[in-house]
């Protein structure tokens, strides 16, 4: 486990680099890249809550790294930024996501198709697919640092407490960086295609509840 925690983070790196560098995962289609300004209301709104949880998520990241260097000890810092983090995951994402599943997605998952049928066949699955399965699994992945966590506080054997949160570590660092790369993906490829290909003037927005 700490041969693996090394691979993440090197102590002598601080100021240096990011735990994760961006890797090709971020290359993006060639979609035409489109300014805030010209979003509509409903996009920009899900593009501010994406700033809020980016700020969460790095106050995240950093608090990890400083746990792990001071030998996880949990600093007033420290515990507020995963208190943070966990709000967000429980609060926050949930009613974000639901906007995209129940509203956003489904309106560009139909034109998607629409445009598909009359290229290729078999056309059911769509970009919007990966889109829906990410919220999941980051539901998931949230859910398994948070219990890692609740188990390492509860054991009292210092051996297996700093296993278990050698874990949370490693587990912490790779969710922060699937959510980013997650809205990199909705800001740079979901969110400009909704622009070019929905008619935002004849949606009719209803409640995603």
């Amino acid at each position: 486990m700490e041969e693996t925690i090394k691979r993440f983070y090197d102590k002598n790196s601080i100021g240096k680099s990011f735990p994760f560098e961006p890797t090709n995962a971020y290359d993006h289609q060639n979609i035409a890249r489109v300014e805030y300004e010209n979003y509509h209301p409903f996009i920009k709104e899900l593009i501010d809550e994406h700033k809020k949880m980016t700020l969460v998520l790095n106050n995240f990241e950093m608090s990890l790294i400083d746990w792990r260097i001071n030998d996880w000890e949990f600093k007033e810092t420290i515990n507020e930024n995963f208190k943070s983090f966990f709000n967000l995951i429980k609060e926050k994402v949930p009613i974000h996501n639901k906007k995209e599943d129940k509203v956003l997605l489904p309106l560009l998952n139909k034109k998607l198709i629409e445009l598909c049928d009359q290229n290729f066949q078999n056309c059911e699955l769509t970009g919007n697919d990966l889109i829906i399965d990410e919220h999941l699994k980051i539901e998931q992945a949230a859910s398994i640092v948070f219990n890692l966590l609740d188990i390492g506080l509860s054991l009292f054997d210092k051996q297996s407490k700093e296993i278990t949160f050698a874990a949370v570590f490693e587990q912490g660092l790779a969710i922060v960086e699937t959510i980013k790369l997650h809205i990199y993906r909705e800001e740079n490829i979901l969110f400009p295609q909704s622009m070019k290909l929905l008619n935002w003037n004849e949606i009719t927005f209803q409640s995603s509840d």
